[in-house]
């Protein structure tokens, strides 16, 4: 039978490919580009909500446009929430999030005593989905890996 997902969270591309050679990135960027206009029409029938997590100043002027045009398209769509990280990296996440909330402690906007965990992760990219959408109860590793790869690592703790 179907699955009854309210979620996906996808990685499509990891803050580390950007290391790759300027070929290759130009080519998965272009291919993720083209795939989200081709699929835009079914996602929309679908009811897939689309939203994106990562570093969209990392990615080109297109693709950027694709995406907003995506997210604004499905903005109202329930059925299912898909989830792209791009341009994202789990470690420079965290230390993102870290950073914001030395800034507000030193700024004397928080004190440090009442940083916790639920505050740090009111701070990683994963804040833009509901509370309870932010950790995956599935982690699933194609191609017979076994490591996360800097995917969600504050997001993962108690997936299975």
């Amino acid at each position: 039978g179907a699955w009854d997902l309210s979620a996906l969270t996808v990685y499509a591309f990891s803050h580390e490919n950007w290391r790759r050679s300027r070929n290759e990135v130009d080519h998965l960027m272009n291919l993720l580009e083209r795939t989200l206009v081709a699929e835009l029409p079914s996602l929309v029938e679908e009811g897939v909500k689309v939203t994106v997590m990562g570093d969209m100043g990392m990615i080109d002027d297109g693709l950027r446009a694709a995406i907003t045009n995506a997210v604004d398209a499905t903005a109202t769509n329930t059925k299912l929430r898909l989830n792209v990280a791009l341009a994202y990296g789990a470690r420079q996440d965290i230390v993102a999030a870290a950073r914001m909330l030395a800034t507000e402690a030193a700024g004397g906007l928080l004190d440090p005593e009442d940083i916790t965990e639920d505050l740090l992760g009111e701070h990683l990219a994963s804040r833009t989905l509901p509370a309870d959408l932010r950790e995956p109860d599935l982690l699933v590793r194609p191609g017979g890996e076994r490591r996360v790869s800097n995917f969600l690592l504050w997001e993962l703790a108690y997936t299975e």
